[in-house]
């Protein structure tokens, strides 16, 4: 199943001109990652589009100050970055339409989509369209959210995919625009 700039924008009404720009990128990266049923389109779009603010961020906010909980202590450890105050924080930091975050998460993805580390040395690459795109789909397929969407978990899927349930109102929202327009048959 293609979905179309005219149906994304349904989905995200904030996202223009942006839906224009990620439609090619979307529709690839949800065909090589097998998110291909109207259930699996609808929770991925609904994700991608809280997780990016409707297409408008493909890299993490925040300073300095903000950004250096993942430079150092527990949290940056746990996401392989350095113990030391170097900067990997910033370098690691969020990017793509699913925010992959942390040293271990860039080289994963990077060998995922490349075959290669890659991404270790170019961070930016996950801000470029199908590159951001791409890695949303693969952290989809990596955490078996699929098969969630398959059941309507949708819950399951925010906690894998945000470690909690923030912004939950607005995913829902989401979901609903995108099973409307994708899923006529089940809404």
């Amino acid at each position: 199943m293609t979905v179309t700039q005219q149906l994304l924008e349904t989905i995200m009404p904030n996202a223009r001109p942006q839906a224009g720009v990620f439609i090619s990128a979307l529709n690839s990266a949800m065909a090589r990652f097998n998110i291909d049923t109207p259930k699996r389109i609808a929770a991925f779009l609904a994700q991608v589009g809280h997780e990016s603010g409707q297409l408008q961020y493909v890299r993490e906010l925040g300073g300095e100050q903000y950004l250096s909980k993942y430079d150092t202590g527990t949290l940056a450890a746990r996401l392989g970055n350095t113990p030391a105050p170097d900067g990997d924080g910033q370098k690691y930091r969020g990017r793509g339409l699913i925010q992959i975050t942390g040293r271990n998460n860039y080289r994963e993805c990077s060998l995922g989509l490349f075959g290669d580390d890659r991404l270790l040395f170019l961070p930016e690459l996950l801000e470029k369209p199908q590159w951001a795109a791409e890695s949303a789909a693969w952290f989809w397929q990596q955490n078996g959210l699929n098969e969630l969407a398959d059941r309507d978990q949708f819950n399951s899927i925010t906690r894998r995919i945000n470690g909690g349930l923030n912004g939950l109102q607005d995913r829902l929202l989401l979901w609903a625009r995108a099973r409307a327009v994708l899923c006529q048959s089940s809404v």
